[in-house]
């Protein structure tokens, strides 16, 4: 009988405005426990931390169990043999979308986005623009076709949040949903 697969996810972040959505999903990661969780960053994603937390992506680290340069393309997430849960890029930025639907595998974030739709692994891209003009729209639809979830940073309010940690907590709770991972993030519709 074969090794259940290893409880590992890859979280990427790219340039988008939406940090906070990453920051969330990397704190309910680490509060459910007993998941290895690897962490990829593009440069524009630090630019935007910087404005958005107020503070360097790098604090954002240490809820990740390792943290790949985006650089290293030859990094373990890179590669179908290593086997993970799947994988979540939040925020998923324009460029970062049209690089993952057209199989651009320019830096380690896109590349191991290109392994997780080869190797018919959960992919979820987040984007969180508004409004959507058609080249973004088409390249969301040539995701979904290649199989990725595309995740919109929407939250629900059926929910009725009352704060933003409500908001955020609601787009994790689905990250969590489309990765098969359990988890009490946001209440459900009529539980």
């Amino acid at each position: 009988m074969a090794d259940p697969p290893p409880r590992r996810v890859v979280v990427g972040i790219s340039g988008a405005s939406g940090i906070p959505y990453a920051k969330d999903l990397l704190e309910t990661l680490r509060r459910i426990g007993g998941l290895e969780v690897h962490l990829v960053a593009t440069d524009g994603a630090r630019r935007v931390a910087a404005d958005e937390l107020g503070a360097p992506l790098d604090d954002l680290a240490a809820l990740a169990d390792v943290v790949h340069p985006n650089r290293d393309v030859g990094a373990s997430i890179a590669s179908g043999s290593f086997r993970t849960l799947g994988m979540v890029v939040v925020p998923c930025s324009a460029t970062t979308l049209s690089k993952v639907a057209y199989g651009v595998c320019d830096n380690l974030l896109t590349r191991a986005a290109y392994v997780h739709l080869k190797e018919r692994r959960p992919l979820v891209l987040v984007p969180r623009e508004a409004p959507l003009p058609l080249p973004t729209l088409e390249a969301m639809v040539k995701a979904a076709q290649a199989g990725a979830a595309i995740l919109p940073a929407s939250p629900g309010f059926y929910t009725r949040p009352k704060t933003i940690d409500d908001l955020l907590g609601f787009v994790s709770q689905r990250v969590l949903d489309l990765l098969g991972i359990e988890g009490d993030r946001s209440p459900r519709w009529k539980d």
